[in-house]
């Protein structure tokens, strides 16, 4: 799962508590995490490549035109984190370091902006990424907890912590982590984001079920 080029099916997915939820939300904002999750969980193929070329060229005008907006720098950090798992490692390496320039920029903003979902969204980017990369799974633990303070009932935040979990074998705490982001709470108004990361969630408990067999 971990650190071949970057797993980032997930991450970014990630995300987040719906905007909805987020008053300062603009237009533009939204319009990014919906054309996101048409990208993420429905476009397949060459249609998926040329759908994310088209969303960071999208998050690149929407950081322009909302330079002071923690949302624009936390979805333009999930778009260029789930563009890397998309390209080479040559590529890749490029667009971590971007996300990760976002995401740290949106918390210099706004800790609590999306309900703290730069944390979990960069925690996430730090575990599955190779150390030449950044990868850091100590700071990543320390972002997914820090998430979870903002967020603690959120399908995100404890699906993210129990893959990082699992990841390190800590098998009891991943199954509760997962369990609980199975049993989180509709988010309004992102019903495909939802439907794509309950279907990740079973196939995570699943794999944890393996090795335990």
């Amino acid at each position: 799962m971990k650190k071949s080029v970057i797993n980032l099916v997930s991450i970014c997915a990630v995300l987040a508590a719906p905007l909805t939820a987020w008053p300062a939300a603009s237009e533009s904002v939204l319009s990014l995490q919906a054309h996101w999750a048409q990208a993420n969980y429905q476009a397949e193929g060459k249609q998926r490549k040329a759908a994310f070329k088209e969303l960071v060229e999208e998050a690149n005008e929407l950081v322009k035109e909302e330079p002071g907006s923690a949302d624009a720098h936390i979805w333009a950090g999930i778009v260029f984190s789930t563009y890397a798992g998309e390209v080479s490692m040559f590529k890749a390496g490029k667009q971590v370091k971007r996300a990760r320039a976002e995401l740290e920029q949106a918390i210099g903003i706004a800790p609590d902006a999306m309900n703290g979902a730069a944390f979990t969204s960069l925690g996430a980017l730090l575990y599955q990424i190779p150390g030449f990369m950044g990868g850091d799974d100590e700071k990543a633990e320390e972002l997914l907890k820090k998430g979870l303070e903002f967020n603690a009932e959120g399908i995100d935040p404890n699906y993210f912590y129990g893959l990082f979990l699992l990841e390190q074998k800590r098998y009891d705490e991943a199954r509760a982590m997962l369990i609980k982001a199975s049993e989180a709470p509709p988010r309004a108004g992102r019903p495909t984001a939802d439907e794509g990361r309950r279907e990740e969630i079973r196939i995570a408990l699943s794999e944890l079920e393996k090795a335990l067999s």
